[in-house]
């Protein structure tokens, strides 16, 4: 075994060499700097990849921080940070407090909770009033920046010290900095994207944090003077357990977007290529079949002419596909439009996702732009049922995704008018940049001579037409209506429900889905009623049935090629005898 690992280290080593050597024989570029900067980076790692880059320090202006552990471990810890942040303000000398929860419910939850608990300490006079305020990705703007404002005055002079308590997910980690933070509150965990490429779901699931994540977050504590750090498990945990960094994204990712950038690059040899960290076979494996299937490889692996035309476009290849696909429906303006509304399902972690490799002479970032557009639509706890009352307004019944563009016109038409998408639940920086991402793509829309048109909107297919654009993007995510009254996902076989937030008024047969999201349960979420014959039209090869999965699903594509074979057969007979009557009559 050990001399297997040496020599596995140096083959990796040559390969080095031979990178290297390859890199010195091109001619490089002195105009062009590379500058990799992070707050949490594994420095290290990076200067090696980089054939021992220079490394610069940068230090902050950081005030000691002081740490604190548990004793032992917390069993529940949403009601250990709620009782440390109660203990901070009865106890600790002025000065905020931010919390770090995991995700939107579990923050609105744990504030409702704070402010209660506040409430009964102020009537008996045990603590100074708190303002309690929420922080993730999908608030609107406007209640982001509460995040800035000052703690409230003491009820009273020289009453009892009040303070700001920020319950945030890990956006506050590294994206900016609170004025005034002294005291941070840190349970260990945090959402991180995980794929399942068997699958082939993305998902959020919580997780324990890295060392990394735990040391720049006890950091936010020191920024303007000396604080304190609460970290709601035992040191022992700290040392032992948690990782030193934050696994690798191109590790728990769909790889569909950087196979086809690779493969645009040149770069054939997938599985020996020189990446930081390597991803799974079967990833990559998932990521070819994708592509292939969307016609962007051939079946030797190879780039197509549709394919090279797909990598232009910064998007998921599902969707970089449905938008060629759509002049030939006569739709592209209208998929254009719901491919940039579609730019926020990834949950909004606020961030891009991007990926960095070197080739032989250069260094590749990419960004998926599908990923920069936050959620659509508002749903404030104090007002959801007003929300829910408004977004009924804009639904179709038979299609989240024309939803979505029912949205996009509207805004459209009142986009100059200050207050609609405030009084319409609706998040205005989300539509802007749905806007700005749609002004993106139709440039290159208009570079490759893909056609923008549209359907006469009185036309009966219209709506048609766009959910069949839609399908041919979308094939390989489809589920179907089991007797048993769940729905079953096409050859993955994943039990799944139609997400509540869906506007389908009914439960369709055959639906498409933009995500699979697992929760508490499986769900699938932005959906489309489509029918069984457009997926056999529009996808013959993956809808092949003699190597479809046994399942309902299947038996009812088998009954939709027979009824199609025999409409076809007596379409012959009687389109024959019509010949046959029209040469005797000319006879």
């Amino acid at each position: 075994e050990v001399k297997k690992c040496a020599a596995e280290d140096d083959g990796k080593e040559v390969d080095r060499t031979k990178r290297r050597t390859q890199l010195d024989r091109h001619e490089l570029r002195a105009d062009i700097k590379v500058i990799v900067m992070s707050a949490t980076l594994d420095a290290g790692k990076f200067q090696k990849y980089f054939n021992d880059a220079p490394l610069l320090s940068v230090p902050g202006r950081n005030f000691p921080v002081e740490i604190f552990y548990t004793s032992e471990a917390e069993r529940d810890y949403l009601d250990a940070a709620i009782r440390t942040v109660m203990q901070i303000h009865l106890c600790e000398p002025e000065g905020d407090i931010l919390l770090f929860l995991t995700g939107e419910e579990e923050i609105e939850d744990a504030c409702r909770k704070i402010r209660a608990e506040c409430d009964k300490q102020i009537r008996q006079v045990k603590c100074g009033p708190m303002l309690v305020i929420p922080l993730y990705s999908t608030l609107p703007p406007a209640a982001q920046q509460r995040i800035f404002a000052v703690a409230p005055q003491p009820n009273k002079p020289n009453g009892l010290p009040s303070r700001k308590v920020v319950v945030s997910t890990n956006i506050a980690e590294t994206s900016l900095t609170i004025d005034g933070i002294v005291y941070v509150i840190d349970p260990g965990f945090s959402k991180q994207k995980v794929y399942n490429p068997r699958i082939r779901v993305e998902s959020l699931l919580v997780n324990p944090i890295s060392k990394a994540s735990a040391q720049q977050r006890a950091g936010r504590a020191g920024r303007t003077r000396p604080g304190k750090a609460f970290r709601l498990y035992t040191e022992k945990a700290f040392l032992k357990e948690l990782q030193e960094q934050t696994y690798p994204e191109i590790l728990r990712s769909n790889l569909g977007s950087v196979v086809l950038q690779l493969k645009k690059l040149g770069i054939d040899d997938l599985v020996h290529f020189d990446f930081m960290d390597p991803p799974a076979p079967e990833t990559l494996m998932r990521a070819l079949e994708l592509l292939n299937y969307l016609e962007a490889l051939d079946d030797d692996g190879n780039l197509t002419s549709v394919g090279k035309v797909m990598a232009e476009f910064p998007l998921d290849p599902q969707l970089a596909k449905m938008l060629m696909a759509s002049p030939r429906f006569r739709c592209s303006n209208e998929i254009l439009s719901i491919t940039s509304m579609l730019s926020g399902k990834s949950g909004g972690v606020g961030t891009f996702d991007q990926y960095a490799m070197l080739t032989d002479h250069f260094v590749v970032i990419l960004f998926d732009l599908s990923r920069i557009v936050p959620n659509i639509f508002v749903r404030p706890n104090n007002a959801r049922n007003q929300a829910d009352e408004a977004k009924v307004l804009f639904a179709h019944p038979d299609s989240d995704h024309l939803t979505l563009l029912n949205v996009y016109h509207a805004y459209k038409t009142h986009e100059k008018e200050p207050s609609w998408c405030y009084n319409n639940f609706l998040n205005e920086r989300s539509l802007k940049s749905a806007d700005s991402v749609r002004m993106q793509l139709k440039r290159i829309m208009e570079r490759f001579d893909l056609n923008l048109v549209s359907n006469n909107f009185e036309d009966k297919l219209y709506y048609v037409n766009t959910r069949k654009a839609l399908t041919s993007g979308f094939f390989m995510q489809v589920a179907h209506l089991e007797p048993t009254g769940h729905y079953l996902t096409v050859k993955d076989n994943q039990i799944v429900k139609l997400h509540p937030s869906s506007c389908l008024d009914h439960r369709p047969e055959w639906v498409l889905y933009n995500e699979f999201v697992l929760t508490t349960k499986n769900y699938i979420r932005t959906c489309t009623e489509v029918k069984a014959e457009w997926l056999i039209e529009l996808a013959p090869t993956y809808y092949d049935l003699r190597n479809f999965p046994n399942c309902e699903g299947k038996r009812m594509l088998e009954k939709v090629v027979r009824q199609k074979a025999k409409g076809g057969d007596e379409r012959e007979k009687s389109g024959s005898g019509r010949r046959n009557g029209k040469e005797k009559k000319r006879k």
